[in-house]
């Protein structure tokens, strides 16, 4: 498959082997090792503890040296999603804490919590998240890249493009810009090739998961409002019943529809033409008599 890359995240994918083959590291397995020898940290800083901020102020140390650096220390234990979908993996501890401070305060309060001090094994549990889409976290993490849609199948398309969207929900959790930018980018591919859209059921978990003014958003709201406004098929605004219960969502397609319609005024319903607004059969004559005098004779088409 071809790969979208992102060029400042470290390690690239020439330094080390794939993260996984076929399927990711599962409990107990070792992550997968880089190529070369990995040199011991320096003294006076202790590897259990690196942060994001810690490596931020060594970005100017040879590439090869960081890398060292965030391949080394103690691994600590990730479970995402749950029930029989659930999936663990073994990752190096310094490598997430470098890309994600949301990371570094989660595994820095257990160390600090722990009776056994930083030695001991830090877990985390993510059950509320997809296992596909921290598959793709980790392929990035270890690679700096996540598949590329165009190389797939039609067929895989719409699955890659729906990991993608709950790999943007990931990354709004983790703190992660870069990557959320390269998974909306590959959503919107996916479902441009694979000729698909969202449905409501698959829109609702945007709004639960990102803030408002999410760019996600404003993506699938503007989605919902092309389909609603498309006279070539069968959807309307009863499709997004469910969403609309959502106010933001509500909100964000009625604005996308404005938006869409270029300035476009719609017809004054206050003009008095006819009987559209009267309480009577559709097509049965009208012989109301309005007050300006008309004997409102029409009859609705």
């Amino acid at each position: 498959m071809g790969d979208i890359g992102l060029s400042d995240s470290l390690p690239t994918d020439e330094d080390f082997e794939p993260p996984f083959s076929g399927a990711p590291p599962r409990g107990g397995a070792s992550p997968p090792q880089p190529r070369m020898e990995i040199e011991s940290p320096k003294p006076g800083m202790p590897v259990a503890s690196l942060t994001a901020f810690d490596f931020a102020k060594e970005r100017s140390l040879n590439d090869a040296s960081v890398r060292d650096r965030l391949l080394s220390g103690p691994l600590v234990e990730i479970s995402v999603g749950d029930g029989k979908e659930q999936r663990q993996w073994s990752l190096h501890r310094n490598l997430l804490n470098y890309h994600s401070d949301y990371f570094a305060r989660r595994f820095g309060e257990q160390a600090h919590s722990s009776t056994h001090g930083s030695s001991s094994l830090l877990t985390l549990d993510l059950r509320e998240e997809s296992p596909s889409a921290f598959e793709l976290f980790v392929k990035w993490l270890y690679q700096g890249c996540i598949d590329d849609v165009t190389s797939m199948e039609k067929e895989k398309k719409w699955d890659h493009a729906f990991a993608c969207q709950q790999l943007y929900s990931l990354c709004e959790k983790l703190e992660l810009p870069q990557l959320k930018n390269a998974a909306i980018d590959q959503f919107r591919r996916g479902c441009f090739e694979a000729g698909l859209v969202p449905g409501p059921e698959e829109m609702s978990p945007v709004y639960e998961t990102t803030p408002k003014g999410s760019p996600f958003r404003k993506l699938v709201s503007r989605i919902a409002a092309r389909q609603i406004m498309d006279p070539d098929n069968n959807r309307n605004a009863a499709t997004y019943q469910k969403c609309f219960a959502n106010p933001e969502f509500a909100v964000d397609v009625i604005n996308s529809i404005r938006e869409g319609m270029g300035g476009k005024l719609l017809p004054d319903p206050t003009e008095l033409v006819g009987c559209e607004y009267h309480d009577h059969p559709k097509g049965s004559s009208c012989t109301f008599e309005s007050k300006n005098g008309s004997n409102g004779h029409s009859i609705l088409k």
